[in-house]
């Protein structure tokens, strides 16, 4: 089965996720098909905390790959804040 998890990078105590379209068997760290984006925890200052290709995302989902429940938490956060008005 496809999945889409986090696969860990960045150093010790200084966690970096990419969001990864992945074979379910594989390690979470390992082998991945694709790179749908990222999630910076530690983000500061102007850093960008979160990127995802939607559309990516979309298309892994139309072939029947499952979002994993972090995964999916992000990318609902993802799309609240970049459908949210921006005030300037």
């Amino acid at each position: 089965m496809v999945i889409i998890r986090l696969a860990r990078g960045g150093a010790k105590k200084r966690p970096f996720f990419n969001m990864v379209v992945a074979n379910s068997r594989d390690a979470r760290d390992g082998r991945f098909i694709e790179r749908v984006g990222f999630y910076n925890p530690r983000a500061i200052g102007g850093e960008e905390t979160l990127r995802v290709q939607l559309d990516r995302i979309t298309y892994w989902q139309s072939k029947g790959a499952q979002l994993s429940a972090t995964a999916n938490r992000l990318v609902k956060q993802f799309t609240v804040n970049s459908t949210a008005p921006k005030n300037s």
